[in-house]
């Protein structure tokens, strides 16, 4: 089919964005025998369609070297102009008078948005694959009393229809505990801490979408899931389905969706999209049902450059508080790494963990033969190399209604300097929970254009008095973790993070029961248009403290089953 065709055909879904969660939609249809158009803004990274980038062999060796690759792939939202005049330039460098501008607006500076108020590190990423592409992969599911209720108000989807969708939203991102609960690294953090108080009893495996490669007994890489396992055989370029079709174009931008009609009965007739890469005309694209999936404030941006005036649109707007530090782990515990691990009994960690000492006291004793031996290169680490990563967490409870993530993972900040072993540090990372007011919220502008030639977005975001009491409870039980871990390392002492580097904003584009103070309905259709659905993060009504992509996902396999069997509402 070439490019006249595609752009000509009409479809029976066009999905907008690339990742988990529009691959979802996507595999459902054509599993279905629909033809399925998606679109994305952003460029194809991988050969095969949304392919984590942390699968590199590189990055695999060496973490930390992953970070710059998540720098170059976020997007900031919104950056407050900054008016202050830089004193030490030249006199005859081109200056304005900030009395009459209120400043610059390129590469998403925002002269309406103001500091106090904004989400400053939040971003979007722009690539097939989205945020999969450089993501954490932790898929914890919500907690059904904090983060599934929110006083009085239920969730949209019962608890029994969500553990039935969060079953099938695991199968396709490939959720496993198991990859890495044999690591000797991974086990000796997890008994100190058992070992250390009734407040760490609970933890636990961090579930995780990764799988164990093909060749996992000569490597301790992995492969980590991303839009391409969701969409499995679809994510080859080359494959054909034996029913319906599978079409991705990438650097194709949604910039409108032609909606008509009016009060309760109107549908999206066509979607206007831009080629990225020949920019001289608009296309029309239609089809029979459109889903708009792509990030938590692009998605209710199309919505408000389409004309949709829905009165929560951008509204009710949360993000998690996070405090982080990094510890090196004490000496005490590297001393007694075998035994620490021998004193393992009564659990299904028995076995691992006698394995796990046993290759440590052969390392140890390997390394110690050496240096006697005068060979000052032995490692002075006990941990073999091999050994994998720490990936444990204290999941939400109501009595710690925040997320704990013990572990190692690239991220925009902490990362390990080259004077440091790594196998010796452990990240933690807290991720606390705000509540929809209708005040916090995302607005776009009517004067402003972003990066993408959209209505620019401005952020309007505080934490009440009980959320901060509560996020400063959260950052004192980290400390206490930390405390039983190790001492912290220089540079990566406690800190809150910058508000919205989490990138986990939800609300946005809320489900709910009522078209007063929500925008889409229980099965993630849009109030009032018969034809649009949405996906993604925006989604979540309540807030919440553990990563969200699990329950996007769970939320778009209960959408596209709808789309497929008829709304019950037409």
């Amino acid at each position: 089919m070439n490019d006249n065709d595609v752009l000509g055909a009409e479809y029976d879904a066009l999905i907008i964005g690339s990742g988990p969660v529009g691959c979802t939609f996507a595999r459902k249809l054509v599993e279905a025998g629909k033809h399925v158009l998606m679109i994305d803004a952003g460029a194809q990274l991988s050969r095969r369609y949304g392919e984590h980038l942390k699968n590199s062999y590189l990055f695999q060796k060496n973490i930390d070297l992953f970070v710059s690759v998540i720098k170059g792939n976020l997007l900031p939202l919104s950056t407050a102009t900054n008016k202050e005049p830089a004193l030490t330039l030249d006199p005859s460098a081109f200056a304005y008078d900030p009395d009459k501008y209120a400043g610059f607006s390129m590469r998403n500076q925002n002269p309406e948005q103001k500091k106090h108020t904004n989400l400053p590190a939040a971003a979007a990423t722009y690539a097939v694959g989205g945020m999969a592409t450089h993501w954490t992969c932790a898929v914890p599911r919500f907690h059904a009393q904090v983060e599934r209720r929110n006083g009085d108000q239920e969730y949209p989807i019962d608890d029994k229809k969500m553990d039935e969708l969060y079953d099938k939203a695991e199968t396709l991102l490939g959720r496993q505990t198991s990859v890495f609960a044999a690591s000797a690294r991974h086990l000796l953090v997890k008994q100190v801490l058992k070992q250390s108080g009734e407040e760490f009893s609970d933890v636990a495996e961090l579930p995780l979408a990764v799988s164990e490669r093909v060749d996992s007994e000569r490597t301790s890489a992995v492969t980590w899931s991303a839009a391409d396992t969701v969409l499995g055989d679809l994510a080859e370029p080359t494959h054909r389905p034996s029913e319906g079709s599978f079409t991705l174009l990438p650097e194709h931008q949604c910039v409108r969706l032609e909606i008509t009609g009016a009060g309760k009965r109107q549908k999206v007739e066509y979607a206007v999209v831009r080629h990225l890469r020949d920019l001289r005309r608009e296309i029309q694209l239609r089809a029979k049902t459109y889903v708009v999936a792509c990030g938590a404030v692009p998605t209710p941006q199309l919505l408000f450059n389409s004309g949709v005036t829905l009165p929560a649109l951008g509204r009710y707007l949360t993000e998690q508080p996070m405090s982080f530090c990094q510890v090196v782990l004490q000496q005490e515990h590297m001393n007694n790494i075998e035994s620490i691990l021998r004193g393992v009994s009564g659990s299904d960690d028995d076995a691992p963990a006698a394995s796990a000492a046993e290759r440590v006291a052969a390392y140890r004793a390997a390394q110690l033969k050496r240096l006697h031996g005068g060979d000052k290169t032995a490692d002075p680490v006990p941990f073999p190399p091999a050994e994998r990563d720490p990936n444990l967490a204290l999941l939400v409870t109501e009595q710690r209604p925040w997320h704990c993530q013990i572990h190692r993972d690239a991220f925009t900040y902490g990362a390990v300097p080259p004077n440091v072993d790594p196998r010796l540090i452990v990240d933690l990372r807290w991720f606390g929970i705000s509540r929809p007011r209708p005040e916090n919220k995302v607005t776009f502008s009517r004067k402003i254009r972003d990066t993408f030639d959209m209505p620019q977005p401005t952020f309007h975001f505080r934490l009440d008095e009980a959320e901060r009491k509560e996020t400063d409870r959260m950052n004192e039980h980290m400390l206490r973790t930390a405390a039983a871990l190790g001492g912290f390392m220089p540079g990566s002492e406690p800190v809150f993070l910058t508000p919205g580097l989490p990138l986990h904003i939800a609300g946005t584009t809320r489900m709910g029961t009522s078209e007063l103070d929500s925008v889409v309905d229980e099965y993630s259709k849009v109030w009032n248009v018969d034809n649009l659905y949405l996906g993604g993060n925006g989604l979540h009504p309540f807030g919440n403290a553990s990563n969200p992509t699990l329950t996007s996902v769970a939320m778009a396999v209960h959408a596209a089953e709808t789309i497929l069997s008829g709304h019950p509402g037409h």
